[in-house]
């Protein structure tokens, strides 16, 4: 089977730290948020192939997944913009045959998820979660045997759609020849929403042509697409890998460690309280602070601070007493 991951995505509500490193290469518990897909789809034997469709500092992503993994990956580019339908599109090169199954594992969006049991079902699953408010997401409706009956793309209004079942970014087809097809057909009929072509509006055609497709429940769904989320999955992921640490490789003077937390190599602390849910990257030296629910990146020094629900980009450096802040690469205050 092989899967498809787009990950060319700018990553705008997550700036300032997306404009000079790609969404899926921020990290959280300790390593980019792509990397933990990418195991899990190794580890577990899922793929025979792993496409990556890459745009917005594309190279970065292809430069680390090749130095992290042994495997031989696929790069596609989607030169332009155009959605998400577009995105997966651009990876029909790669399928030389028509009847190879296929994945669809959104790259911002982490799972905790049996994705061997996920693709034991004998239809195409879409991965769904119930919501409180789904007009972020696409929701699914479904007839009384569980059957998906139709997508709805960020309804505005329960007047639009009833249903909560929010699309969380995982896909399992059992055909990848229907859904090229129906991809096809939604972008010679210009068919958008806001401009773009949606995944969505395929997998409605696909069912309009008898693909028959059940919604299949993710409890372990973790959003990385916000400042928020992103700080909200660290401290999932903290808790869950808390129970494995590793040996201590970094330098502590006079300082107190409240786990969990994840500490790179080569940092340095001294007269500090650390956690818990604190992501310390290698290489960063913090000196006479405090810093809980935050995310630090490489190289960075962080000196007389009280820091929480923050995120610092590499290289930079903050010497003055805050709350919360959010600053991209190699700034200073």
């Amino acid at each position: 089977m092989k899967v498809i991951i787009p990950v060319a995505g700018f990553g705008t509500r997550l700036r300032p730290h997306t404009l000079h490193n790609p969404k899926v290469l921020l990290n959280v518990g300790g390593k980019p948020m792509i990397h933990y897909i990418i195991n899990q789809l190794i580890k577990d034997k899922i793929a025979s192939s792993i496409i990556l469709v890459t745009g917005f500092l594309g190279e970065k992503i292809k430069d680390y997944l090749d130095n992290a993994f042994d495997f031989r990956f696929d790069y596609v580019e989607q030169a332009e913009a155009k959605g998400l339908g577009h995105a997966v599109y651009c990876a029909k090169k790669v399928f030389k045959n028509k009847n190879d199954e296929v994945m669809i594992i959104l790259g911002d969006t982490l799972f905790d998820v049996d994705l061997k049991r996920m693709i034991k079902n004998n239809n195409s699953v879409i991965g769904v979660k119930t919501v409180d408010d789904p007009r972020r997401f696409g929701v699914v409706e479904t007839d009384s045997d569980g059957y998906i009956t139709r997508f709805v793309e960020k309804p505005a209004s329960s007047e639009i759609s009833s249903s909560k079942e929010a699309i969380v970014g995982l896909y399992y087809l059992k055909n990848s020849a229907k859904l090229f097809s129906s991809l096809e057909y939604i972008m010679n009929n210009k068919i958008k929403v806001k401009g773009e072509f949606q995944l969505t509006d395929a997998l409605e055609n696909m069912i309009n042509n008898k693909e028959k497709m059940k919604k299949y429940f993710i409890d372990g769904w973790l959003d990385c697409g916000k400042p928020e989320t992103l700080l909200e999955t660290n401290r999932y992921l903290l808790n869950k890998s808390n129970k494995n640490k590793a040996p201590k490789k970094y330098k502590q003077i006079n300082s107190r460690i409240t786990e969990p937390v994840y500490i790179g190599k080569n940092v340095e602390i001294e007269n500090s309280i650390i956690g818990p849910y604190a992501t310390i990257n290698d290489g960063c030296i913090i000196k006479n602070s405090i810093i809980d629910n935050s995310i630090i990146e490489n190289s960075s020094l962080i000196e007389n601070c009280v820091m929480s629900e923050s995120i610092i980009g590499e290289g930079a450096s903050v010497k003055r007493e805050l709350l919360k802040i959010n600053i991209g690469n190699y700034s200073e205050i």
